[in-house]
């Protein structure tokens, strides 16, 4: 009623000076202000996978640190590994001293598996039985199939060393090949058909690494690898030497079958796929060969056409 507002009590006094809140949303918005997003698994110390990364982790660190070696050593600088049961079995067979063996804690055991912890027993080799996420690290994602062995930075040699003293010199020299699975299989087709060796730049080109030893199949551990600081002045002195040297490129007029050079001491250049041989290579072969093909094939890849440039080069020195 009129006149009665200033009885006591009459009218209700705001609880607060700031006004009244409207629902919840306003007090749940202020409390996740600042928190940012969900974090990762592996960034969460209760999860199982912050446990996995944080053993692996550990395993890494009681690793022993190598010495990174510079070009003077004529070495890798890459981490090396050798993964893969058929990789590590022929890399011990040959005498490869490894430094450390890791296999997997829960792996079925085949006779490979057995050859191999055995033989890493015999050279002294630390064997290291590891969970498959510690492996799984170590490996960088790599299929191991439950082994990895640990070896010394691969030892080049140098481009000379593949001169054969005794016997025909036959050489694979890859022009600007970066993918290192290519040279792996390059490695392993040069071991198959007694090659030499194979030549690599030492600079913008695949090295011996953990990809190349898988895909070389073991061929590493046989097989030797030559790194040339300037492949064209190693090209030069190869021809000096007495050594026809041939390129391959898929718009050669000449087919490798009718080369009259394939049957001698000789060095076969591989040219990266697309870009082909380097032009200052392309001049310093004695002959540029293509390999036959169906015309709806626009070109090999580069370690397909050296290993059949290889086959061609093993039957024309048979036959000759």
């Amino acid at each position: 009623m009129a006149g009665n507002s200033q009885r006591r009590g009459a009218t209700r006094k705001p609880t607060s000076k700031k006004g009244a809140t409207t629902g919840t949303g306003g007090h749940g918005r202020r409390a996740l202000e600042g928190k940012g997003p969900t974090p990762k698994a592996d960034e969460r110390p209760n999860h199982k996978a912050y446990k996995a990364k944080k053993r692996a982790e550990a395993d890494a660190a009681k690793r022993p640190q190598q010495r990174r070696s510079g070009p003077q050593d004529r070495t890798s600088t890459s981490h090396e590994l050798v993964i893969g049961r058929n990789s590590v079995l022929e890399a011990l067979r040959s005498g490869l001293h490894g430094q450390t063996l890791h296999v997997y804690n829960r792996i079925d055991a085949d006779d490979r598996i057995t050859e191999i912890v055995s033989l890493a027993v015999q050279e002294s080799i630390e064997v290291r039985e590891v969970a498959k996420g510690a492996l799984d690290a170590l490996a960088g994602g790599s299929p191991h199939q439950g082994v990895a062995l640990e070896v010394p930075p691969y030892k080049y040699a140098a481009p000379e060393d593949l001169l054969e003293s005794g016997g025909r010199t036959l050489i694979v020299a890859l022009d600007g090949i970066q993918d290192p699975r290519n040279l792996g299989a390059v490695m392993r087709s040069a071991a198959a058909f007694s090659a030499t060796g194979v030549l690599v730049p030492e600079r913008r080109a695949a090295g011996v690494t953990v990809a190349a030893w898988k895909v070389s199949a073991g061929a590493a551990a046989r097989l030797t690898v030559a790194r040339a600081t300037n492949l064209v002045r190693a090209l030069e002195a190869y021809k000096k030497a007495g050594i026809f040297v041939i390129g391959l490129d898929a718009n050669a007029d000449t087919m490798i079958g009718e080369s009259e050079l394939i049957d001698g001491p000789l060095v076969i250049v591989a040219g990266a796929e697309g870009a082909g041989l380097s032009r200052l290579v392309r001049e310093t072969c004695d002959q540029i060969v293509s390999i036959p093909i169906a015309g709806d094939t626009e070109s090999l890849n580069a370690s397909v056409a050296a290993s059949i440039a290889l086959y061609e080069a093993k039957q024309a020195a048979e036959r000759s």
